[in-house]
């Protein structure tokens, strides 16, 4: 059992040093321990957790599928691990999920506030559906150990058919839905990655890289355990998932050439160099390996094919999910190591998981003995110190728990020295355009911005009056000053004040008792006003009362504005729908700096152009 030990302790090590760098991002948030962006707010936690984490889940509903529906009783035997690699694999996707949120205390929000326009609304329910029949489906193993909860498990294996079926319908919604995701977003997606067939992509993909993943799992649980190898069900199982990943590749050049996308294939370019290399190591190569008997029979090319479907298709979710997307501004998105280290940390913590499941209960024919734990065994003493540690339990508990503190401690230490406050500057620029007409708002320059018409907006406020409701406060000797010139940034406060420039010989070079009284604290209640001085600051009749120079965030003021506006103006104008997102963020219309986007036109370089998505 060497094996295992020197793998769990591994596992304890990864699992330790990511245990500090989690409790880094929950401390200091995403900006301090991410490469995540507002160009690239999708990276390697969506791509690799959640996308490639629930693709890789999707051995449980196939493997059911094959025995209680199409009644494939061969593949009976790996009916137990499968299940229990699906849940787990859904409870690790869970997990990531904490991760890459902003605010996942509030993921329970989607229990009770039923948003049925949004796609991650029937994803959020399919998971936690599916997860909870999972659960059900893998309760009876445990409960095997016990007689006095035997109704309950006889209930549960009673019932297990409608379970399946309930799990193959939930599991295919949302194999498929994931997909669904990125059709809202033509303008982000790669011609290459792009398609109306994504959900069908996806789902197709996913069966292949489930049956990789249950040959994958048995071939690895069989060297730890130094179980026979089940070579002839690997075989079964990869041959099926060689009509399958043909299939799913004929659908996706099929798909590009119909859609006449076909030659971003063979121009010189990294993306495409990237779409190659994904289909030729997950669906390409391994097809034609698996087409070999004497290859698919053998179990070293087993382990080889087996592997290269689940890098191939896990890296295809990668890509789609942010790594390959347009206009995703500067740098190039790369991973941080932490981002690494958690996502491998929430791996390692599963496969402990499943670890001891399989040692303490019937997923196998019989669980796997130390034999070190026998009664019979002697003791071993420790060469060095002459110390027994116990028996295999004991021993376990000890060396493994130590092994996960000097883990954590190492972690901390290696991420004290970089804590952030986790806010990451975003400047704001100015609004662009025809100030007397059509505006294009777009603080953070991401190439896609609101269409403000200001004529409009002006003419029905009032005419002359209409100002004073959005500039309520002007720079010294300027009139109807812009938002960007206090909201200087576009999530964090600013300082409008400039305390530093007024103080600096370079600005205003005012003394501190000018606006301070001597022998009393420095502060903003004890400081003079800004109108003892700036007595053109306030607007008249302006409807936003300034009580502190700290300004919001652009992206907050823009959003308070307009839509506190919206809401009182809506029935007015008779249109219910005003206040929502889709009334200024119109998907119709865009604009790109550089670049070409899926269903757009080319903007001239260096010039910015209102264009209309087809």
């Amino acid at each position: 059992m060497n094996r295992v030990r020197n793998v769990k302790l591994a596992l304890w090590l990864i699992t330790g040093f990511a245990f500090s760098v989690i409790a880094f991002r929950f401390l200091y948030g995403l900006g301090a321990s991410t490469n995540l962006s507002d160009a690239t707010p999708w990276g390697m936690w969506i791509g690799f957790d959640l996308l490639g984490g629930v693709a890789l889940a999707a051995g449980g509903f196939v493997i059911c599928a094959f025995v209680y529906i199409m009644k494939i009783e061969k593949f009976h035997v790996i009916i137990r691990p499968a299940v229990l690699t699906a849940f787990l694999g859904y409870l690790a996707f869970i997990a990531g999920l904490n991760l890459d949120v902003g605010l996942p205390w509030m993921l329970w929000h989607v229990l009770i506030h039923w948003n049925i326009h949004s796609a991650m609304f029937e994803v959020a329910w399919c998971v936690m559906l599916y997860t909870t029949v999972l659960m059900l489906e893998f309760l009876p193993i445990p409960l095997e150990s016990t007689s006095k909860l035997a109704r309950l498990r006889n209930f549960l294996v009673k019932f297990r058919l409608p379970l399946v079926i309930l799990g193959i319908m939930l599991s295919t919604l949302h194999q498929s839905s994931l997909g669904s995701l990125f059709l809202s977003m033509p303008h982000r997606v790669h011609p290459l990655w792009y398609s109306q067939l994504i959900p069908l992509e996806f789902f197709i993909s996913a069966i292949g890289l489930g049956l990789a993943v249950v040959t994958f799992e048995g071939l690895v649980s069989c060297y730890l355990y130094r179980r026979g190898p089940e070579t002839s069900i690997n075989e079964k199982l990869l041959n099926a998932s060689k009509w399958v990943l043909a299939t799913y590749l004929a659908l996706r050049l099929a798909d590009l050439m119909v859609r006449g996308q076909i030659g971003y294939a063979f121009v010189w370019d990294w993306r495409a160099l990237v779409f190659w290399a994904e289909i030729l190591i997950g669906v390409i190569i391994p097809v034609l390996l698996i087409s070999k008997d004497e290859l698919r029979k053998s179990v070293k090319w087993q382990w080889i094919i087996a592997g290269m479907i689940i890098f191939g298709i896990v890296w295809h979710r990668m890509n789609i999910a942010g790594f390959t997307h347009l206009d995703r501004g500067t740098p190039f998105y790369v991973p941080s190591w932490t981002e690494v280290v958690m996502s491998l940390g929430i791996v390692s913590f599963f496969i402990l998981i499943f670890m001891f499941v399989v040692e303490h209960f019937n997923i196998w024919e019989k669980c796997p003995v130390d034999p070190e734990s026998l009664p019979e065994t002697k003791a071993k003493f420790d060469g060095a110190s002459h110390v027994w540690l116990g028996t295999s339990d004991y021993y376990s508990v000890t060396v493994y728990s130590l092994a996960f503190i000097i883990a954590a401690a190492l972690g901390f230490a290696s991420v004290s020295g970089s804590a952030q406050t986790g806010m990451v500057k975003a400047p704001v620029t100015q609004a662009r355009g025809d100030f007397l007409n059509e505006m294009i708002i777009d603080g953070n320059l991401d190439g896609y911005g609101a269409v403000f018409n200001h004529e409009l907006h002006v003419q029905m406020g009032g005419e002359a009056e209409s100002c004073a409701r959005c500039h309520h406060m002007n720079l010294p000797r300027d009139k109807n000053s812009s938002c960007s010139s206090c909201h200087a940034d576009m999530y964090q406060p600013s300082d409008a004040f400039k305390h530093d420039w007024h103080s600096s010989p370079d600005g205003a070079n005012l003394s501190c008792t000018q606006c301070h009284p001597r022998f009393q604290a420095k502060s903003s209640a004890t400081a003079a006003k800004c109108g003892q001085c700036h007595n053109d600051l306030f607007v008249e009749n302006s409807q936003i009362h300034v009580t502190q120079f700290d300004a919001p965030g652009y992206a907050d003021t823009m959003h308070e504005l307009c839509i506190n506006c919206h809401k009182g103006v809506q029935e007015e104008v008779g249109n219910p729908d005003l206040a929502r997102c889709a009334t200024c963020h119109d998907a119709r219309r865009s604009y790109v700096d550089s670049g070409v986007a899926a269903g757009m036109k080319t903007a001239p370089a260096g010039k910015n152009v209102i264009v209309p998505v087809n």
